[in-house]
Parts: structure tokens; sequence; C-alpha cells
């Protein structure tokens, strides 16, 4: 019942939020302008994880205990902080180097002090144990990089909230599971906030989540993430639902950040680009360009984020030895044959589309050029 209360709250409080959000930012003319890489129209509101984040504080608040709070005190503590720099970066662009410098110090929060970390590689390749400095390194390499993956994703209405929501649901249900309680009211009081931000996200969108919301959420999703991986890695099976394969199944987890960041570093290297050049080169420009629309593409790529995680309930006896290549090879094999589908859509839709020149109209010999009323009805005539 707590658990329903304090979600309902989040998802309250964001939805009741979220207008008056939207309201200021209008006036402010803080808003995301058409053009470049955009693929919107028209001038929409951005920052709008403005509402969701404050809604999940307050539900956070308002339902836990003392102890749970303590808890997840530094996980707290970096989301906060993490939100602020997505907050600055949105209103003034911040360098590279100043959001790396705030990133860092959201991950030596959660890996440093609250101790989220990967203590092992559960025996894959045979390593257990792993001195600590490899631990921090990895867990940090790890936060930073999915965190940064997950913004890159937030380009299409709807697509950056709905696959949080799956992943945080996934993760409140396991960690209620494995009786981390603190953790589990953190994962849902998230799925309640992010969902009332998808009433007003949804295409059409009405605001944009901005740097504020997807750098909040992704740093959330990694650090939770590597937290399942951890727990469930050296946890016995009596202790909750274990996958005998963790790091196969956080990579499953985000599997959509992960391959589409993958696959656009690659390109841009093969292409001779730097791999931080911004294009037009992700999966979700590729399927709309097969003539999907904005809700069509987030549904599609929501499909098949929940087609890998029922592949890890499927493999859960399996080892990370078998299962991480079937998670691999599967996305890279989707990842192909979407690309062939969007080529060959695209070439079709090319072939159809009537020759620019027969789009002129033919003037007759000796007629004189016409006026078009749209033209005369912003022109003053005099009779002079």
């Amino acid at each position: 019942m707590v658990i329903f209360l304090a979600v309902s709250t989040a998802f309250l409080i964001g939805f009741l939020l979220t207008p008056i959000v939207i309201l200021v930012l209008k006036k402010m003319e803080l808003m995301d302008s058409p053009g470049g890489r955009k693929i919107h129209n028209g001038f929409i509101p951005s920052m709008g994880g403005i509402s969701f984040v404050i809604a999940t504080f307050i539900a956070v608040l308002s339902w836990l205990d003392a102890q749970y709070i303590m808890e997840i005190r530094f996980l707290l503590a970096a989301f906060g902080l993490m939100f602020f720099v997505g907050l600055r970066d949105d209103m003034v662009n911040m360098s590279a180097v100043q959001k790396l410098a705030g990133q860092f110090i959201s991950a030596y929060l959660v890996v440093v002090m609250a101790d989220i970390r990967f203590t092992s590689l559960y025996g894959f390749m045979g390593i257990y144990d792993l001195p600590l400095w490899i631990s921090y390194g990895i867990s940090f390499f790890t936060i930073l990089v999915l965190t940064n993956s997950f913004n890159l994703i937030d380009g299409l209405d709807g697509l950056a909230g709905s696959i949080s929501l799956v992943t945080f649901l996934f993760l409140g249900w396991w960690f209620f599971e494995a009786e981390l309680m603190s953790y589990a009211f953190f994962a849902l009081i998230l799925v309640g906030a992010v969902l009332s931000f998808l009433v007003y996200n949804w295409h059409p969108a009405k605001i944009f989540m901005g740097d504020t919301g997807s750098l909040s959420l992704g740093f959330a999703l990694s650090v939770l993430t590597v937290l399942f991986i951890d727990k469930n890695g050296t946890m016995a099976s009596f202790e909750g639902w274990k996958f005998n394969a963790p790091i196969a199944s956080g990579v499953a987890l985000l599997i959509i950040p992960i391959y589409d960041t993958s696959r656009i570093f690659i390109k841009r290297a093969m292409n001779g680009k730097s791999p931080m050049t911004p294009d037009k080169s992700h999966v979700h420009h590729f399927l709309l360009r097969m003539g999907l629309r904005h809700d069509q593409v987030t549904l599609s790529l929501v499909f098949i984020k929940c087609l890998f995680i029922g592949l890890i309930f499927l493999g859960s006896g399996l080892s990370d030895y078998v299962l991480l290549p079937i998670v691999v090879l599967g996305a890279i094999a989707l990842g192909f044959r979407l690309d062939a589908l969007t080529l060959k859509r695209v070439k079709k839709i090319n072939k159809n589309a009537p020759p620019i020149l027969s789009k002129r109209t033919k003037k007759k010999s000796g007629s004189k050029p016409e006026i078009q009323g749209s033209v005369l009805e912003k022109v003053n005539m005099s009779d002079n």
C-alpha cells in the first residue's frame, strides 16, 4: 500500500506540476527551437525534467522511512546534483569538461560514498574479486558512459521516458524481490514520476525533458543497473530472483542506449569523423526515415527492449559465457536487419516520389507572369 501511495504521489505531483512548468518556460522563452539536428516543428519548452525530478523528491521525502532515506542518501544527493548539472546545461551551455566534472562528482558519491560498484566479474573469464582501484575505475567508467548514452537517445517524443519507464519498472520489481526496499521504492517512484511526464511528452510533445531530465534519468538508470548487476552476481539463489548471467542481464536492460551509442561511434570513426560529432545517424532517425511516426518508433524500440528483457528471463539459468554473446550478437543482427529494412524503405519512397522538375508548372509562351495571392496580401499596392 505504501508503494502504491508513493508512486501515486509522484504521478499526481508530476501531472499537476508539468503544465505549470510549460507555462513558466514559455513566459521565460526557454524554448527548444527547430532546425539543425532537431526533428520537431515549432518552438517547444524544454527542461521538463524539472517536474518529474521535483515529484520524485517530494514522494521520497513523503513516504520513505528515515531508515530508507539514510540508505539511499548518497544516491539522492548524486541524483539531485546531476539534475542541477543538466539544468545549468539547458540554461547556459556548459563545456564538455564542465559537464564531465559534474557527472564525475555525482559518480563519486555513489561509487565511493555509497559503495555501489562492481566488486567482481562474478566468474566471467575466471575473474572473481576485483582490486579496489580496478573496481572503482570500471564502475566510474560504466556510470559515466551509460549516463551519456541515455542522454543521446533523447531525440524523439516519448522515447527516453518510455525506455526508462520499462527499465525502472523491472528494477523496482527486482529490488523488491531481493528485499532492497529503499532502492525498490526509489525505482518505482521514478516510474510514477516519468509516467506523469509522458502524458505531456507523448507525440506530439508539449514539452521536452532536456538535459535536465535525460541526464538525471540516465544517471539513475546507470547506478541502479550497476547495483542490480553486483547484487545479482553476489547473492544466493534463496535471496531473490537470481539471474546466473548478471553482466548479460545488465547489458540487456540498457541495450537500446548501449547499441545506439556503440553503433554511431563506430560509424563515425569509420567515416573519419570525430565520435563526438553530432548528426542524424541514431537508430530512431533511421526508423523515422522509414516513414514511421514518433510514437510508432518509440513503441517499436520499447517492444525490442521488452524482447531482450524476456530473453534474460528465458536464459536466467545460463551463464555469462552463453547469454552475453547471445545478447550482443542478437542486438547486432537485429540492428543490421533494421538498417537493411530502412534502406529498402527509403529507396522505395524515393522511387515513388515525383521528380522535383515535374512539380513545376509549365508557363505558356507569351503569358504574363502572375503574382500569387499570398504575395499580394503581404504587399501594399499604390496607384502611383
